[in-house]
């Protein structure tokens, strides 16, 4: 249980928190290990080079957060809110974030090592030149992000919405591009491979022979 909302520097592990309100609470450079937070709220919250390790983050509310410099490892946010929080620099290793919102959350320098983004929401999200190899993004909202010059090689981006995104400079090799409107994207300056040049030749109706 925690006492206060004050933790800073503190250490906790294999706490199960249900409910709680941890609007403004203070976790500055505090780490957490294998805990469980479940609709709690950390709206305003300080959070600053917070570190994660197998903690889990069931529909919780970190709209406003400052969440700058966090490190989350092998942690997860499932059908979190983000809204208009500010994670720059933050780093995820292996997350799942499962239908988190990140709705007008600044995102700028954060960076995304594998995980499951699906279904997120990640409108204009600025990703230019943002690593993001093997991240799976099948279903994410990515409409009107930055992703030019991203690194998206290997990526899963199956019926993801990627309505008036830049793309110009990403490399899109070995992606997943099913159940995606081909056709309404601009692909000048867009690396791709054979199989995917093939898939949107026939997407814009080329009859492909060979």
């Amino acid at each position: 249980m925690l006492n206060g909302k004050t933790h800073d520097n503190e250490t906790l592990h294999d706490l199960v928190i249900e409910g709680a309100n941890l609007d403004h609470a203070t976790f500055d450079s505090a780490t957490l290990k294998n805990c469980r937070f479940v609709k709690c709220t950390f709206r305003e919250a300080r959070l600053s080079d917070l570190l994660t390790s197998g903690c889990q983050f069931e529909e919780c509310d970190f709209s406003g957060a400052l969440l700058g410099g966090s490190i989350h490892e092998s942690s997860s946010f499932a059908n979190c809110k983000f809204l208009g929080a500010r994670l720059f620099s933050a780093v995820f290793r292996e997350c799942k974030m499962t239908g988190a919102s990140f709705l007008d959350a600044d995102l700028g320098g954060a960076e995304l090592h594998g995980g499951d983004w699906s279904y997120t929401l990640l409108r204009k999200a600025p990703f230019k030149a943002m690593q993001l190899r093997r991240v799976k993004l099948a279903h994410a909202d990515l409409e009107g992000a930055n992703l030019e010059k991203a690194d998206l090689r290997e990526a899963d981006l199956t019926g993801a919405n990627l309505a008036a995104a830049k793309l110009t400079g990403a490399d899109l090799r070995g992606a997943k591009l099913d159940s995606i409107d081909l056709v309404a994207l601009n692909w000048k300056g867009v690396t791709i491979d054979t199989d995917q040049a093939v898939q949107i030749a026939r997407a814009c109706g080329a009859k492909v022979v060979g």
